[in-house]
């Protein structure tokens, strides 16, 4: 990431630097102080957050707080307290001076989730100013800047003041976050990494919410994923996260919800990052897959009532307005919004083994197989194929004959093929009977 340095960035908070903080505590004793169940001050969580970034406390004394958090957990204190410090430790993006309400939304990832894409310029188009900080994908699920980069010119490093420009001309813009928002937050996720502590709930709530509050939106709409194909697959957990996210967001000040989305099957019918895009055209040009339409529209209408601004979602996806931001969006950004996406040199079908009906596409599975055939990428250094990709030729509930393709794997390497198919063995499942009952709501619940 480039660093964003442009004048609307505001000044770390007041306090004292980062070099006057490391005799006032011992690491180690806020490390036992944890490890032992007991709870930090502010101070204290202020002090170790700066003289981290600052470097006089290590990796592994921090390395070490982590594993004590991981197992004896925050109080929401001290989560609420971690979060801004991490915000602290960087500049604060001010978008007081638009002429627009801001409004963001942040997915805790999925297979096939473009909603992005579709989402920014239709809320854009209904009057607000949407300021999408987006990261990459890593592993099964992909990645909103990854997908944008199949656009032939477009780009994703702006600084603070083309953020605001845009904003302010467009009404939306996606792009990566600056190196100078949040900075503390991408030393301690690399920490996570490496330590087995990713899975910790005060401190995915703490880093989503660091960044966007850094962001400088005054409200936020949380999609947190819920199913085989997200990170977190359990309801129970799912609803504990967006609960903490909306504490957090509240003690900054921020308006906040969160929706609880189903993610068991890929959301639309296009997984990877051209192919994610051409789909969430098809949706702003307003034939879009049912379910991507739902999530989208649903977001939307939390994201003006946020906001304080009228308007339909659905008609804005139908009388071309959000298309006509989409357009803008991608022109102010280097992109060709008229060019043709990548397109795969190799497109093989997995065909149905009987005559029936798709009863089971398992999401995770078919995140894997696209990441196996190169729309994702193991490390975050590696290199991802705009053209890789899945189609859902079928989803649940609709028929199939023997022999009929189900899905298409596409690739510009045969030899990746192979992999993804091994990814998707178990992963469909046709039955003799249609599936009973109803589907389960794709919108399952709202907190906050």
């Amino acid at each position: 990431m480039s660093p964003d340095s442009g004048p609307a960035a505001s000044p770390r908070p007041s306090g004292p630097p980062p070099s006057n903080l490391p005799s006032r505590f011992d690491a180690v004793d806020l490390v036992r102080a944890k490890r032992d169940g007991g709870e930090l001050t502010d101070e204290e969580i202020r002090w170790l957050i700066d003289a981290y970034v600052a470097g006089t406390v290590p990796d592994e004394q921090v390395a070490a707080l982590l594993m004590a958090i991981y197992w004896r957990g925050m109080s929401p204190r001290e989560r609420d307290s971690l979060t801004l410090a991490i915000v602290a430790s960087g500049e604060v993006m001010d978008l007081s001076g638009l002429s627009r309400s801001s409004v963001d939304k942040h997915s805790t990832g999925g297979v096939g989730d473009k909603v992005s894409l579709v989402l920014a310029p239709l809320v854009a188009s209904l009057g607000a100013a949407v300021p999408q900080l987006s990261g990459r994908g890593l592993g099964h699920t992909g990645g909103t800047l990854d997908k944008l980069e199949a656009i032939p010119g477009w780009r994703s490093q702006l600084t603070t003041t083309e953020i605001l420009d845009q904003l302010e001309s467009v009404g939306c813009v996606i792009c990566a976050a600056g190196a100078s928002l949040a900075p503390a937050d991408r030393k301690l996720y690399a920490l996570r990494d490496v330590t087995g502590t990713i899975e910790s709930v005060p401190l995915i709530a703490s880093s989503i919410m660091s960044k966007k509050i850094a962001e400088g939106t005054s409200a936020l709409v949380l999609d947190v994923k819920v199913g085989s194909g997200a990170f977190m697959t359990e309801r129970s957990r799912a609803a504990e996260l967006a609960v903490a996210m909306v504490e957090i967001g509240r003690s900054a000040n921020m308006k906040v919800a969160a929706l609880l989305t189903a993610m068991d099957v890929p959301l639309g019918r296009a997984v990877g990052n051209a192919v994610e895009v051409a789909e969430a055209v098809e949706t702003l040009e307003g034939h879009g897959p049912d379910d991507l339409v739902a999530v989208t529209v649903a977001l939307a209408e939390v994201m003006l009532e946020l906001a304080g601004l009228p308007g339909d979602p659905r008609q804005a996806l139908q009388n071309g307005s959000a298309l006509a931001v989409w357009r803008a969006m991608v022109r102010a950004q280097g992109g060709d919004p008229d060019a043709p996406l990548p397109r795969a040199v190799v497109v093989e079908p997995v065909l149905a083994e009987r005559d029936g009906y798709l009863a089971r596409l398992e999401a995770r599975s078919v995140g894997v197989a696209a990441w196996r055939l190169g729309a994702g990428r193991a490390k975050k250094e590696d290199p991802v194929l705009a053209s890789a990709g899945v189609r859902c030729l079928v989803k649940p509930g609709e028929p199939v004959t023997k022999g009929q393709p189900v899905l298409e794997l596409h690739t510009d390497d045969p030899a990746r093929l192979e992999r993804a198919k091994e990814a998707l063995r178990g992963a469909l499942e046709v039955t003799a009977e249609a599936p009973g009952g109803a589907p389960g709501p794709i919108v399952i619940e709202r907190v906050g």
